[in-house]
């Protein structure tokens, strides 16, 4: 388990505005709900509608569980904040809608946790021709964090973050080519369904890298986090053998307690998004709550700015100019 510090128990300010995507599932769903119950106004940002509101209905009931315990930090009057807006990350279209969405709300956001994705699946591609676990788990998310920063930087707040669910996965990931990060290269013949997730995962990582750079003046923090192997629908779709080998084995080794309860993978990205002690901090990868270490592709700057180049290009038809000009502005650390 690793023995990390776990997150801190303190009440939230109330007016604190975080949104977790996936956060109707396994450690999104524990995530949402600690992050409600200790006082901040949560928005869970998924597809289904229905599974949603039965998540949220389930995270009320827990509350009251948690109230009556006399579990500390949470809050002691009226309810949990928590709702759900639609949004499918497999489609550029929809994702830009939520942003619209959100945006005409009215609200402010102090917290992005990026946490939805998927696992381990058959090779697919989604309406905009790219690989479906490379959009979804870093495309995609990527649009979301553009155009909603600017609501962060000028929410009134000194401290705003985004936390990057990303995986250990990464250290697995193919040599990085900016050529084939959307995955029209892709065979059934050459598809690794394990790579292909850990490539996702290193882009996050390396996304990590390329916002701080030119976030350093502002109150938006990005860190990135490894939830550890977790007991979720993780692997539900998974077709490949050897990856199938894999999940396998760690459950065969539970006895070892390799394998984590969705709450003890949910604690490190609540840690990252609330701790106090972390304000401004930046470039870190937590696991168990500790700072951990990226794998040396990551930490390539060439290859970061490479990556946001091509995502720029991916996503030209879902982004202004002025954003645009801002994220392929060369920062001086590499001008």
């Amino acid at each position: 388990m690793g023995g990390g510090t776990s997150f801190p128990r303190e009440t939230l300010d109330r007016d604190r505005v975080v949104i977790v995507t996936g956060g109707n599932t396994g450690i999104g769903y524990e995530t949402a709900k600690w992050i409600a119950m200790l006082g901040a106004k949560v928005i869970i940002a998924c597809r289904s509608e229905m599974r949603a509101l039965e998540a949220i209905e389930r995270m009320k009931k827990e509350y009251q569980e948690e109230k009556q315990k006399g579990t500390n930090g949470i809050i002691q009057d009226g309810d949990i904040y928590v709702q759900f807006m639609k949004v499918d990350f497999a489609s550029l279209q929809s994702t830009k809608e939520f942003i619209e969405t959100f945006k005409s709300s009215g609200q402010k956001l102090h917290t992005l946790v990026c946490n939805a994705g998927l696992g381990l699946g058959p090779l697919e591609y989604t309406e905009d021709k790219n690989e479906l676990v490379f959009q979804v788990n870093y495309l995609s998310q990527f649009l979301l964090a553009i155009h909603l920063m600017p609501l962060m930087e000028f929410s009134g707040a000194d401290d705003c973050r985004i936390v990057l669910v990303s995986s250990d996965g990464h250290n697995l990931a193919h040599p990085f080519n900016a050529s084939s990060i959307q995955g029209k290269h892709l065979t059934e013949a050459n598809f690794e369904c394990f790579r292909n997730y850990a490539n996702s995962k290193l882009y996050q990582v390396m996304q990590m890298y390329f916002m701080n750079r030119r976030l350093k003046e502002s109150n938006i923090s990005v860190v990135s986090t490894h939830p550890g192997t977790v007991e979720t629908e993780f692997g539900r779709d998974m077709e490949c053998s050897r990856t199938c080998c894999i999940y396998c084995f760690g459950h065969t080794m539970k006895f070892c307690h390799c394998i984590k309860t969705p709450f003890e993978g949910a604690e490190t990205e609540i840690y990252a998004a609330i701790a106090p002690q972390l304000k401004g901090i930046r470039d870190v990868y937590y696991a168990d709550c500790k700072p951990a270490t990226t794998s040396s592709q990551s930490r390539n700057m060439e290859n970061q700015e490479a990556l946001l180049k091509v995502s720029l290009e991916l996503l030209k038809d879902y982004i202004p100019e002025d954003i645009v000009h801002r994220w392929s502005t060369t920062p001086t650390t590499l001008a």
